[in-house]
């Protein structure tokens, strides 16, 4: 009897130290940096998804997303200050060949989103090579003129055009005749444009010669990912769930993007309608289900054009000459 008592005090003595510790040790989840490319919109809209949902959680993630900042999210990326970022393909193909420690490991789009746009109505503008000799609103990069000369070109014109540095908005320029042509983003400054009313006609760039590319994608560095494959993995692959889950729950996701902007996002209507037509146009899921995946044929097209073109350059500032492996610059190995 003695000993039951003594073997019931020990048990009890054991059973009060352990009240209120968990079953087993759970290690702290991992955090993980992502920097935006603008203000929320409809392009992060699965980022914010898998936030609000959970699978960012369920994945064993603590995942902060960074505010937009002047420097690019390819330029934190490869300096280590996020361990992601939203980039372009153009602009992560530039990095690259310079020798910034990028690479893309998603394709939040699967098609060109960009078009180039003239105010609506115009009789002189019927096809690219109209545009010759007219004046341009942009930003003077090195993409923007090849991008436009080569449309010119392919449609018999000369590729000759004025270009001016925009001091308001593209569609305010179209409207008081300061330019006679630019480029948008259709899914988002488009979309805003439909819904003001705005009369927009628009050229697609591949039907003008120009390679078609997967516009916004999500980059890592080779550094972040060499020391963090399990974290990364489970990053890519909550984030394509959050974009499957927009896709499937439009209104929901929606609502999501814009409570989780921290009023950022007062436009309702726009992200709504941004977001259907991500989905009409079969965007962010194209039309055989593909999402996520960077497509290897595009990003070398697209990099050969820009090679042909003058614009990629290396790390001393140099043209490239030869074309690079672009298969070095993406990996679709995290989606798996």
């Amino acid at each position: 009897m003695l000993l039951l008592t003594r073997r019931q005090t020990m048990f009890a003595a054991i059973a009060a130290s352990l009240a209120g510790r968990p079953a087993f040790a759970q290690s702290a989840p991992a955090k993980v940096r992502i920097a935006l490319d603008w203000t929320p919109n409809t392009n992060h809209i699965g980022i914010y998804v898998a936030q609000a949902k959970g699978f960012y959680a369920a994945a064993g993630l603590d995942v902060q997303i960074l505010p937009f900042a002047d420097t690019s999210a390819g330029t934190l990326v490869s300096n280590g200050v996020a361990d992601f970022g939203i980039s372009s393909e153009i602009e992560a193909l530039m990095q690259c060949a310079a020798g910034g420690d990028v690479k893309m490991v998603y394709g939040i789009v699967q098609t060109e989103t960009a078009r180039l746009i003239f105010k609506g109505g115009r009789d002189d503008i019927k096809s690219a090579k109209d545009l010759d000799g007219k004046t341009y609103g942009g930003f003077g990069g090195t993409w923007e003129s090849a991008l436009i000369s080569s449309m010119i070109r392919n449609d018999g014109g000369k590729g000759e055009f004025h270009t001016v540095t925009l001091g308001t908005s593209a569609y305010e320029a179209l409207d008081n005749g300061s330019v006679d042509f630019t480029l948008e983003i259709y899914t988002w400054e488009g979309i805003a444009a439909e819904l003001e009313n705005r009369k927009i006609a628009r050229f697609h760039y591949s039907d003008y010669g120009v390679p078609d590319e997967q516009t916004t994608v999500i980059v890592s560095s080779d550094a972040y990912l060499s020391a963090n494959r399990e974290n990364a993995r489970a990053f890519i692959q909550a984030t394509r769930q959050g974009y499957a889950y927009s896709v499937d729950h439009a209104e929901e996701a929606c609502d999501l993007l814009i409570s989780g902007s921290n009023g950022a996002l007062m436009n309702t209507e726009l992200v709504k309608a941004s977001q259907k037509a991500l989905i009409d146009g079969h965007y962010l899921r194209s039309e055989t289900g593909v999402i996520g995946t960077l497509d290897p044929a595009k990003a070398n097209a697209l990099g050969s054009f820009m090679v042909e073109n003058g614009i990629l350059v290396d790390a001393n500032g140099a043209t490239l000459k030869e074309k690079p492996d672009f298969s070095t610059y993406f990996t679709n190995e995290l989606l798996g």
